[in-house]
């Protein structure tokens, strides 16, 4: 088992572990009982992966349908809102969820980020779990504390950081993900890989077959590798004011893209064509050399991810939607873009033209 523990500077009562093991659901309803001791732990799952793992839940004893400590969400972008936030705070207080109780998140990156805001604000903050069971968040969106719901007008544009007591992560989740499902986990992966690490890309064009093929092994190597990078950054800097902004490479105009199509384009078919699109402006800027975005292509064509944008969406309409964006801050975007694998730099001085430009070209026939 690989247990890595975030610390947050100054802040020990936000401390905490994510442990990654392949089998670990097993042991989790132990680690919680000892965890929360008598308060109640109300289970919020993905219904879609409640329906899946339902028999193995009741085999480890987890709340099941007809206990007051079982809730079910829909974990689409499309109920990524405040409605949803409603619903399942009243289900708690009806269930008499109280400020002693905890909650656990089981379930994908919307069920995460609703769950872990729901927490932070029911009763003006209880403790939450997160036990991910897709890849984007396992690798990602479990770890470091963000939570929020969505607006009409931009993703994420509601919510606050709010650490999680524990992360459990079990590989073996990843047995009934779907094959698209998993390769929006992979984009994720990449991207951590081209802002952090050197060997976790060379391990990635390394073990490509395997990771696709399921050997558990390569895939709990490589969930721990990105559990590590993003634990670093966000140690470092909890609440985006410098650092953790690096994690944000390819989400600028992949956000951006998700919201051009009403949400249908998947999060991380978003963020491959971001991280792209990124790459070929730092090109452009003559900060990339034109061999490392060859191989981001190659990489993400490997995995089966997106390199070009759709064909309905300009460079207009995307600078456009840029304007909207978290990271758009006094007039100035913060773009990230890669220099070299493993290294990226926060531009706030760049021209949208050019940007307009380099979207452009990359659009689809």
């Amino acid at each position: 088992m690989s247990t890595l523990v975030l610390k947050v500077p100054a802040v020990p009562e936000r401390s905490y572990e994510i442990q990654v093991e392949p089998g670990l659901m097993e042991r989790v309803a132990p680690a919680l009982a000892a965890d929360a001791g008598e308060h109640a732990c109300y289970w919020i799952w993905d219904q879609a992966v409640w329906g899946l793992w339902r028999e193995t839940a009741m085999k480890l004893g987890w709340p099941v349908e007809g206990s007051r400590r079982h809730l079910l969400f829909e974990g689409t972008e499309q109920k990524k809102r405040l409605a949803a936030i409603e619903r399942l705070a009243t289900a708690l207080v009806e269930r008499n969820a109280d400020r002693g109780s905890a909650l656990v998140a089981v379930g994908g990156g919307v069920t995460g980020d609703v769950v872990g805001f729901l927490a932070a604000i029911y009763m003006r903050g209880v403790p939450f779990y997160q036990l991910p069971t897709t890849l984007l968040a396992q690798v990602d969106s479990s770890v470091g504390g963000k939570t929020g719901v969505d607006l009409a007008v931009g993703k994420n544009l509601l919510g606050c950081f709010h650490q999680p007591r524990a992360v459990w992560i079990d590989p073996n989740f990843l047995t009934t993900l779907p094959l698209r499902e998993f390769r929006q986990g992979l984009a994720e992966v990449v991207k951590t890989a081209l802002l952090g690490s050197e060997d976790l890309w060379d391990f990635l064009e390394r073990e490509a077959d395997a990771l696709m093929a399921g050997d558990v092994s390569v895939r709990s190597h490589m969930i721990t590798a990105c559990c590590r990078i993003k634990a670093e950054v966000v140690a470092a800097d909890e609440r985006e004011a410098g650092r953790r902004r690096v994690l944000n490479l390819g989400h600028t105009v992949g956000h951006a893209l998700e919201r051009l199509s009403g949400y249908a384009l998947a999060h991380g078919d978003a963020v491959a064509m971001g991280l792209v699109a990124a790459a070929e402006w730092a090109v452009k800027l003559g900060l990339l050399e034109r061999s490392v975005a060859l191989r981001l292509i190659e990489l993400c064509r490997t995995f089966g991810l997106p390199t070009q944008l759709p064909a309905a969406a300009s460079g207009a309409d995307i600078v456009e939607a840029l304007r909207s964006d978290k990271k758009y801050v006094a007039g100035r975007l913060h773009f990230i873009l890669p220099v070299r694998i493993g290294q990226v730099t926060d531009r706030t001085d760049l021209d949208p033209a050019q940007l307009r430009t380099v979207l452009d070209r990359l659009r689809a026939a």
